[in-house]
């Protein structure tokens, strides 16, 4: 009977062990747990994509278009080109072997007068042109010189002219027919080396000198006051309205050495040369 208590206790002693491990292990409020508690992430919304930034995989948003390479268009091509301010009865001959200035002169005037009733051709005329022009030249051996030609021709109303000096043959060539195209008044030429006077009133060429600067002259047109007597030394005047050769012009038209009327100037093909708008 001595061992039957003890069965009692052994059971109280079961449950107050089962009770324990209920218990909290501290008095921090943690609870322990044999599992592993589930971590939980929270993912912040995501921007909507701005209308200007096209969306992934969008098939609508593409580069734009690059343009084609353009070709240049290509160089235009020198023509023939021809201008002529001659009419009938604009020439004039010297009427003393003196006075070519003074023909050139009057020829000049009537290839830019298209009035058709203002012809300068009398001889009295000639006379003052040829006295005006010497005494406009200054150290010319009592002679009328390119300057006194240029002076007159301003003083008349038919300028602005200048007297100039062009190195190389074919440039005093494209200088005169520019200066005649820009201007629509005639060229002189000073001709045997700075001893006769001619006048250039047209030529042809290969290009428009207004498109081109380096077109070629391939005709000039001429007016020798001294036609149809020529010179035994230079040779025959050509018939007036003429059109030759570059090379048959540089018979007659040649440099001119500076000399003490032109020690300004270099040495080259002497032009009296018109320049801007007409003086008013």
């Amino acid at each position: 009977m001595t061992g039957a208590p003890a069965r009692p206790f052994l059971w109280l002693v079961v449950v107050a062990t089962v009770l324990t491990g209920c218990t909290p292990s501290s008095g921090a409020g943690e609870i322990a747990s044999a599992q592993p508690q589930a971590s939980i992430t929270v993912t912040p919304p995501q921007a909507a994509p701005t209308p200007s930034s096209p969306l992934p995989g969008d098939s609508q948003s593409t580069a734009p278009p690059q343009a084609a390479p353009t070709t240049p268009p290509p160089p235009p091509v020198p023509q023939p080109f021809a201008l002529n301010l001659f009419r009938e009865g604009d020439f004039v001959p010297q009427y003393t072997f003196d006075w070519c200035v003074a023909a050139s002169i009057q020829m000049a005037h009537n290839l830019v007068d298209d009035t058709g009733g203002g012809t300068w051709a009398a001889s009295a005329q000639q006379g003052e042109l040829w006295e005006m022009a010497r005494a406009r030249s200054s150290d010319s051996f009592n002679g009328a010189n390119p300057f006194g030609w240029a002076q007159v021709l301003n003083e008349v109303g038919m300028g602005p002219y200048k007297v100039v000096s062009v190195a190389n043959y074919d440039d005093s060539l494209r200088t005169a027919a520019r200066a005649i195209t820009e201007t629509g008044r005639p060229v002189g030429l000073v001709m045997w080396s700075g001893r006769h006077a001619w006048v250039m009133s047209g030529f042809e060429s290969l290009g428009d000198p207004r498109v081109f600067t380096d077109f070629s002259v391939t005709g000039v047109r001429v007016l020798d006051p001294l036609y149809p007597h020529g010179s035994g030394q230079w040779g025959p005047s050509p018939e007036p309205n003429s059109l030759i050769t570059p090379g048959q012009l540089a018979t007659q038209f040649v440099v001119r050495e500076p000399r003490r009327w032109s020690n300004q100037l270099p040495a080259g093909y002497l032009l009296v040369l018109p320049v801007g708008a007409v003086n008013g």
